[in-house]
């Protein structure tokens, strides 16, 4: 079966509410791994009800619609897909806790050609429902292996941003905690790849993986950390591609190349030296 183009990026989703608490706000920080040194206060904020701040990268698992593309009405081969790029653009900060909106739409897919794959771009965005105000936009690329050569637009996919020729200006290094997996999933994401480990050898990994999302979150706080001085306000956009999977347990260490408003930056994995996230782009007020 073959992916159904048109019906695909015609497709009505539903819209999706979600109330979330400060309770919420402080699992989503600590399943990024905020607060290992507790006595650091400017992490505190974000894991403490007191003054509690919620961080720019939680927008991606609020309202989230499901794994739509599930569906046999897509005909899409659900069980090669995998997540690509991942983009959020801030546009206010985001509450500490209250209800938010969202919808989803297919935005285009293109086809890579017979034995290629597919890529599937979709958008998200998230409105607080009390007053109406639009909080992020949420783009991300699926990369759907066994989908390609379906009949649709082979050209088109956008170039991923490039990091600059040069040596980082500058670095942080965060650890995973062996059990990260298992706190993230609480926000939201259960895949038994993530918490299984029969789960995870069938799928050809040693262990449970780290989300992806959660590898997000982690660089999300370096960036936070390094050039914004841990104010959630001053994140504006914040994007990246998916380049290899994260063990639960291992070091991250964010590069980062600081030009004007721009932080580029990369992350690899200090234990193995591979790059797990790539061609990452920060907007910084």
């Amino acid at each position: 079966m073959a992916i159904d183009y048109d019906k695909l990026t015609n497709w009505k989703f539903d819209e999706v509410e979600q109330t979330y608490t400060a309770k919420d706000t402080i699992l989503y920080a600590l399943g990024v791994g905020l607060s290992m040194d507790p006595l650091d206060l400017q992490q505190l904020r974000f894991t403490y009800e007191e003054d509690l701040l919620a961080l720019p990268t939680m927008a991606v698992v609020l309202a989230y619609p499901g794994f739509f593309l599930k569906n046999p009405e897509f005909g899409v081969d659900w069980v090669k897909v995998l997540h690509g790029e991942q983009g959020i653009e801030l546009h206010k900060p985001l509450p500490a806790e209250g209800t938010v909106v969202a919808t989803t739409k297919i935005t285009e897919i293109i086809d890579k050609g017979a034995g290629k794959g597919a890529l599937i771009y979709s958008s998200r965005t998230v409105h607080d429902k009390k007053t109406g105000d639009k909080l992020a936009t949420l783009t991300s690329t699926t990369f759907a292996r066994g989908d390609g050569g379906f009949g649709g637009p082979t050209d088109g996919a956008p170039k991923p941003h490039e990091l600059p020729d040069r040596a980082p200006d500058s670095s942080v290094e965060l650890p995973t905690l062996l059990q990260q997996a298992l706190i993230y999933r609480l926000s939201g994401d259960f895949n038994p790849l993530h918490a299984d480990p029969r789960v995870a050898t069938a799928a050809g990994f040693k262990a449970p993986i780290l989300h992806g999302l959660a590898s997000l979150g982690v660089a999300g706080h370096a960036v936070l950390r390094q050039a914004c001085n841990y104010d959630p306000a001053k994140l504006k956009a914040f994007n990246l591609r998916f380049s290899s999977p994260v063990y639960p347990g291992e070091t991250l260490v964010t590069e980062m190349w600081h030009d004007g408003d721009v932080t580029s930056f990369r992350c690899r994995v200090k234990e193995r030296d591979i790059v797990v996230l790539n061609n990452g782009y920060a907007k910084i007020a």
